[in-house]
């Protein structure tokens, strides 16, 4: 029982250590300069996003374990959410609606970028990074943001997501 709650303890806190890294990512400066992502709360939303799904689908290919553990990024990614909604004043009776609705944005997000990713199409995966994370497929810098987005994806490919000693090393590429 207590080898149980000592591996679920060390869970929660590898969870956290990717989650941290995440964000301490998305939040580099370039990104919102130089990249042109708004600087606003569904700017921020967007780049952690990208960043998830990044993480996300490198665990899913470490089988079911790293399916469990991509499942708990995700988790951890909207309770976050969740929590800065209520920061900014958000009141209860809308936020369950917010999250679901910020839950299906993540999921077409996922998916489009996964299968713009998965056949190599740069082109639709600038649109798409284009239209979510930037306003506007045409954007001057989604070509840099595919370029980020697969670099990452190969740089996370070569690692290992689920010791205990990587989550807090989580590395992208560099923007």
């Amino acid at each position: 029982m207590l080898s149980f709650l000592k591996a679920r303890r060390q869970s929660r806190a590898q969870i956290q250590a990717l989650y941290d890294r995440i964000v301490v990512t998305a939040r580099q400066p370039d990104f919102y300069a130089v990249g042109g992502v708004p600087d606003t709360p569904e700017g921020r939303f967007e780049l952690i996003a990208l960043h998830v799904i990044l993480t996300i689908s490198r665990l899913n290919a470490e089988g079911e374990a790293g399916r469990a553990a991509g499942q708990a990024l995700f988790d951890h990614f909207f309770k976050d959410m969740d929590y800065a909604m209520r920061e900014m004043g958000i009141g209860d009776t809308t936020i369950g609606k917010k999250i679901r609705a910020m839950a299906e944005v993540f999921y077409g997000r996922f998916k489009s970028y996964a299968e713009a990713s998965d056949s190599a199409d740069r082109s639709a995966l600038a649109d798409a990074i284009g239209r979510n994370l930037l306003g506007d497929a045409s954007h001057e810098q989604a070509g840099r943001f595919a370029d980020y987005f697969q670099s990452s994806a190969e740089l996370l490919a070569a690692q290992s997501l689920l010791s205990s000693e990587s989550s807090g090393e989580l590395r992208f590429a560099d923007f």
